[in-house]
């Protein structure tokens, strides 16, 4: 699900941070050069997602990338699209 150089960063800002279309992957880039690769299809096949919360997730790869690479590297994705879909008065279930 990730690749990338070193431990996972998630005290470090990154540089940049993007999706790639042709690797499916959200590119999370530091300053000296090092970076971490999150597998979207990897982190949607993680655990058992509704309609609901991968279409929330899309909408986060493509517009948050930043946002949605917090969500992987925490490890805790149900948690954060339930506490989305609140925000947003939305039903996850």
């Amino acid at each position: 699900m990730l690749a990338g150089w070193g431990e996972r960063r998630t005290n470090e800002k990154p540089i940049s941070c993007e999706f790639n279309i042709d690797t499916t992957c959200v590119e999370l880039r530091y300053a000296d050069g090092g970076g971490i690769n999150i597998y979207c299809p990897g982190v949607e096949g993680s655990f058992d997602a509704t309609l609901a919360m991968r279409t929330e997730m899309d909408w986060l790869i493509y517009n948050a990338p930043l946002e949605y690479a917090k969500m992987a590297l925490t490890g805790t994705p149900e948690q954060h699209l339930h506490e989305s879909a609140e925000t947003h008065g939305f039903n996850m279930d």
